[in-house]
């Protein structure tokens, strides 16, 4: 098989060897780039053998896990707080395959098994002509190939002054265009120029956007958005519909408006371009060196993809969908090993744009469901992306041609201090006080989606608490403004440049088992003290406020309420805290997060993507031959024209029990963007973030054993200065920290 790379990701291509991997740590361990390779010729030969197909392209390969019961019989954890655990079961290895017809565009799905040293294919199914599996890499590659050879892109680019060598553009979905057919692989095309090698290609946008046939690699059609000029009465569409034209009107007629040129300016943001564009552009010098060391190494212990930091202990995977998943979550809690969680991952995500001239529309792309984030993953940089002492894990994905696609470095664990983690101080005289550090336990990954970056960052705390944080940056989609055009949806960043509102919307899946697999969620809302006001004999004072909580009975999705601090709680009714008296439990924090999709219910996107019109759901986990309830707008998101059968708002409507059950949760955040000229031209990071905090589940605080420490390499900034604040105003040798460590000790 002929190596693949990918500019930016792949870094590697490893070729079939003579003898597969039999031996695995972990039954959760993703397939092996062998294992790969293996497998897609297993599917070929299958093909050649018994199918009339004549030719194919991957676009997934991935292992298929095993069942629940048998992953944790395997590993000794009991399903229930007390119980022994089941005696384990043979595990037969599986894989799952999504490739296209390249002749026909249908696509197919196959599973495989690994059986007497080899992969053979179980099942083999065409699926439904409206379905298309992701849209890989390659073919997003293809698309800017496509488009910069087709004679009327180059006619109309040359036409506002771009060579054909100056075309580029970012793949995305069609999104919805039910102009199309939905049996095609269809993708637009966003146009950009770039005037040099490195030039910032964004700062270029272009007046049109083709359409493409991603299998036949032909440019169906050019749509031109229509503009806004400025009127007394406000902004003033050059079309009276905001609904594109039928495919046979002239494009740039039916958009009501002249050829709007790129813009020229070069907005660089690589320090040499800089330095070019702007002759008084320096870097800052006054930037001293900021070290992470760590003198004795690190504190975690890594075999294979198990990692146990500070009585955590857990299983990590390279997903091609979820770039990282995290599963069989536990924590030693003095000698008893308590499951938390399953499984935990990013499981979907859109981006909806808010303009609402055509094409405009189209733009709500699922990062997850329509790319996935493994493929789009960085290769991560030692000192750059990641600080201090740092163990990467590698990750591989299939390619088109059905070789594996490795990315050596692309997730990164390592360790970082995170402020203090508790601290008191008795003010009485002689009182003693007590600090100890937070360290935390960093998994990350970085990926690219054309213009935009994601960071994920899972962080393991040392009090028992985990967190979940998206980090954005990047670059800002951006589309091409004429000279004095308002923006009714958008904000011009730069001169000829708009950069339309829209919103990130995020959807992590948590398969919990606290204390084993039947679990409950509790709705709490806190509310002032019901039918009693303030002079009340219950409520004299008027401040009384208590939590009324609900166990949620059967399958549901539940709106965050702002007004009521609402809050979820995760809990195992098969066991109590011995002085609370409640359930063991986890809470999910998500209040920063909580966004409502700013679309109407029944827009285009809302319907695609109706996990976002419910902050929580939670179902029962459903196994099948082909795994448990993964994908919360469907197993297959592209060209999507509603909410798929297989897809959480559907599945709660079957209203099985959810009570001290096996469930799955997902969570739903977001942030709504409203562009800044400040994110131009690359946007400074901005946060959003989950945590799953223990609620009577540990007997105190988990962390009082952490020891305080005292950083001899910590130091006074500006030592001669900082005499009088280091307690040396009358004379040396009596500064307060001397005295604090004679009386206190270290911290």
């Amino acid at each position: 098989m002929s190596p693949i790379t990918v500019p930016g990701t792949a870094t590697d291509v490893q070729e079939i060897s003579k003898d597969l991997p039999v031996a695995l740590n972990h039954p959760l361990d993703p397939l092996t780039p062998d294992e790969i390779n293996a497998a897609s010729l297993a599917i070929r030969h299958y093909i050649a053998a018994k199918t009339d197909v004549k030719a194919i392209k991957f676009i997934t390969l991935y292992l298929l896990p095993p069942p629940k019961k048998a992953v944790l019989a395997y590993l000794g954890i009991p399903l229930s707080p007390g119980a022994k655990p089941e005696p384990p079961r043979p595990i037969i290895r599986q894989a799952e395959a999504d490739f296209v017809d390249v002749i026909s565009g249908r696509s197919y799905n196959a599973v495989l098994s690994y059986r007497d040293s080899k992969w053979s294919v179980d099942t083999f199914e065409q699926l439904p002509a409206e379905c298309h599996s992701q849209i890989s890499v390659e073919e997003l590659i293809a698309c800017e190939k496509v488009v910069k050879n087709n004679p009327l892109v180059q006619k109309l680019a040359a036409e506002v002054g771009v060579a054909p060598d100056q075309i580029f553009c970012d793949g995305w979905s069609i999104g919805y265009d039910e102009r199309f057919p939905q049996q095609r692989r269809v993708q637009q095309a966003l146009l950009f120029a770039r005037f040099s090698e490195h030039d910032n290609l964004y700062a270029h946008p272009m007046d049109f956007i083709p359409v493409i046939d991603a299998n036949t690699e032909e440019v169906l059609h050019v749509d031109f958005p229509p503009t806004y000029k400025a009127t007394p009465k406000g902004p003033l569409l050059s079309v009276q519909n905001t609904a594109p034209p039928p495919l046979t009107a002239d494009a740039l007629s039916a958009s009501g408006r002249e050829r709007i040129p790129p813009p020229r300016a070069p907005f660089n943001f690589l320090p040499d371009l800089m330095a070019q564009d702007d002759k008084d552009y320096k870097l800052r010098n006054d930037l001293k060196p900021l070290h992470v060391v760590q003198p004795e190494g690190v504190s975690f212990k890594v075999s294979g993809h198990q990692l146990e930091w500070q009585n955590w202990k857990m299983h990590i995977s390279f997903t091609q969908r979820e770039g990282i998943a995290l599963s069989t979550i536990t924590y030693n809690d003095h000698g008893e090993v308590r499951p938390i969680i399953y499984r935990l991952s990013l499981a979907e995500m859109v981006v909806p744009y808010g303009a609402a001239e055509y094409p405009h529309p189209r733009k709500f792309a699922f990062d997850s469901g329509e790319y996935g984030m493994g493929t789009m993953a960085n290769e991560l940089s030692l000192g750059c992306d990641c600080l201090g002492q740092i163990h990467y894990l590698p990750g591989a994905y299939v390619g088109n041609n059905g070789s594996a696609v490795i990315i050596k470095n692309v997730i990164c664990i390592h360790e970082e201090d995170d402020g203090v983690l508790w601290k008191h101080t008795d003010y009485r005289p002689n009182g003693r006080s007590q600090t100890v550090r937070r360290r935390r336990l960093v998994v990350s990954m970085v990926c690219t989606l054309a213009n935009y970056e994601y960071i994920w960052n899972y962080y393991f705390y040392q009090d028992g608490s985990l967190e979940f944080e998206i980090r954005l940056t990047g670059i800002l989609q951006v589309y091409v403004a004429r000279e004095g055009e308002p923006s009714p949806y958008g904000t011009h960043v730069a001169p000829g440049i708009n950069a339309q509102n829209h919103q990130h919307l995020f959807c992590v899946r948590m398969d919990p088992m606290i204390d084993g697999l039947h679990n409950s969620v509790v709705e709490s809302d806190i509310v002032p003290l019901p039918d009693a006001p303030t002079g009340s004999v219950q409520n004299f004072a008027g401040n009384a406020f208590v939590s009324q909580e609900t166990v949620l009975k059967t399958e549901t999705g539940r709106p965050y309420d702002y007004q009521k601090e609402r809050r979820w709680k995760i809990v195992n009714p098969a066991r109590k805290h011995y002085s609370s008296g409640k359930d063991v439990g986890y809470i999910i924090g998500m209040k920063g997060g909580a966004t409502p999709m700013m679309a109407r219910p029944d827009s285009w996107a809302a319907k695609r993507a109706a996990f976002v019109t419910n902050a929580l759901w939670v179902c029962r986990d459903v196994e099948s031959r082909k795994g448990g309830r993964m994908w919360p707008a469907g197993k297959y998101v592209p060209q999507t024209t509603g909410d798929p059968a297989d897809s959480v708002s559907n599945w709660v409507n079957g209203k099985q029990n959810i009570e001290n059950d096996d469930i799955v949760v997902f969570v739903t955040v977001g942030t709504t963007h409203i562009p800044r000229p400040e994110d131009w031209p690359v946007m400074p990071v901005e946060h959003l973030n989950v945590t799953f905090k223990p609620s009577s589940f540990f007997k105190v605080n988990p962390s009082m054993d952490v020891p305080s420490t005292e950083d001899l390499r910590s130091v006074a900034a500006f030592a001669d200065r900082d005499n009088y604040a280091n307690g040396q105003a009358n004379g040396p040798n009596t500064s307060t920290t001397d005295t604090q460590r004679r009386l206190y000790g270290p911290c």
